[in-house]
């Protein structure tokens, strides 16, 4: 039965919801699916709510905001290690270290301040997430896995840099313009645009434009590779794990394996 344990009892209390959340993060059924694409909704919301953060953080009801996105953090967090199978191995992963230093900035708002433009890594936390690519799998998107994530690293990486930029070096220009001003430095940076009509102060100023430039190249060649190398498809090799395969591929080239790649060219 889908509620009994493996002892044909009935599941009752924790392990009851265990059970239930299980199905809607891990499952495949229409409903979980319904639920998982919900979630990964709620998630972007969220991270808008993070990019604006700079620019609203002193409205009167920003720290109402705040709270709530908190506690909606805790909630998924709390959700996702009850769904686990393993809870320790889950809470060693970096991605858990990023929803719980998210959640200690969200309840210290004013004590971690200066942190908070570090809050758009939930951005690269969703895209380690199963949760996202369970709904692109059942619609045979999951060949555009590496170019999204190749997206998400490069707009995770400009929000950071722009949101550290705009924290320690536009200070005097705090709202939107401000926000705006430090988004085209590091858009201009990281092309390597270089317009020079705005520039960061001191030797900390160019020291933070070299690394911004050098992250931010290798972030447009790994997502150039990502969209114009051969397209290839996800398939666990069930020998060696190797994952990316080509989509006629009989045997992994790893170590050889058979392979039972499906038609339609997902796993």
């Amino acid at each position: 039965m889908a509620n009994e344990g493996s002892d044909n009892k009935p599941l009752t209390g924790i392990a009851r919801l265990r059970d239930v959340l299980r199905r809607l993060y891990h499952g495949r059924s229409p409903s979980a699916v319904r639920f998982q694409i919900a979630v990964i909704l709620i998630d972007l919301a969220i991270i808008a709510f993070f990019v604006a953060t700079p620019v609203i953080s002193g409205t009167r009801s920003f720290l109402w905001i705040d709270y709530a996105v908190a506690a909606l953090v805790a909630l998924d967090i709390v959700a996702r290690l009850l769904a686990s199978t393993d809870m320790l191995r889950l809470l060693r992963q970096p991605a858990s270290w990023v929803d719980l230093f998210i959640l200690a900035t969200l309840l210290f708002p004013q004590a971690l301040a200066n942190l908070g433009f570090l809050r758009i890594l939930r951005l690269w936390s969703l895209a380690q997430s199963r949760a996202l690519w369970h709904p692109l799998e059942k619609r045979g998107l999951l060949a555009w896995r590496e170019p999204i994530v190749a997206v998400v690293n490069l707009l995770t990486f400009l929000f950071i840099a722009t949101g550290f930029i705009y924290t320690f070096f536009f200070i005097d220009g705090a709202g939107f313009e401000g926000y705006v001003d430090a988004l085209y430095f590091t858009v201009a940076t990281i092309t390597t645009t270089g317009f020079g009509d705005i520039t960061l102060p001191g030797i900390a100023g160019k020291l933070t434009s070299i690394v911004t430039m050098i992250i931010g190249i290798s972030l447009f060649v790994k997502l150039a590779q990502a969209v114009f190398r051969p397209s290839k498809v996800y398939y666990e090799c069930e020998h060696c794990g190797l994952r990316r395969h080509e989509p006629d591929a009989v045997h992994c080239k790893a170590c050889g394996n058979l392979l039972k790649i499906p038609d339609d060219g997902v796993s």
